[in-house]
């Protein structure tokens, strides 16, 4: 069945994106989440009407996005974390923790964009990455530090 994407779909593509996908998953999924609409003439047509708005849209949330990335690459945002023997922490460092350390520098970025590779479990430098828009993406050097007790 072919799709008009009325949102990104992780994996699947994004917003006005017309792809095939099995009628179930449009039927079970897709179209109750509202993630996704059948691909008929009425509904091509309102595509096409709304998608003047949503280019618009998408440069100034890009635009706003770039700048944020400006004031993110190349910072260095501290965490404290209690630490064991060999620099070894207990637990990790969260997105929500990094995303608190950029709040107390003015830079308000949800948790949900910082994207961790892979856990950060020790004292020292780890990078990051921020994706503030599909688009624009920016490192952010985080310095792990042991917590003084």
């Amino acid at each position: 069945m072919k799709v008009i994407l009325a949102d990104e779909v992780r994996g699947l593509g994004h917003r006005g994106d017309t792809v095939t996908v099995k009628d179930g998953y449009a039927r079970n999924f897709l179209f109750p989440h509202g993630y996704a609409f059948e691909a008929n003439d009425a509904n091509v047509r309102r595509l096409a009407e709304d998608k003047k708005k949503y280019d618009e849209k998408t440069i100034r949330e890009k635009t706003v996005a770039e700048d944020v990335a400006r004031k993110v690459e190349g910072l260095t945002v501290t965490v404290s974390k209690k630490a064991g023997e060999g620099e070894v922490l207990y637990g990790s460092v969260t997105a929500a923790e990094i995303a608190d350390a950029l709040a107390k520098q003015g830079i308000a970025v949800d948790r949900r964009r910082i994207e961790v590779a892979e856990p950060i479990k020790r004292l020292g430098s780890h990078n990051v990455h921020v994706r503030l828009h599909r688009d624009v993406v920016a490192v952010l050097n985080v310095e792990v530090r042991p917590a003084t007790m």
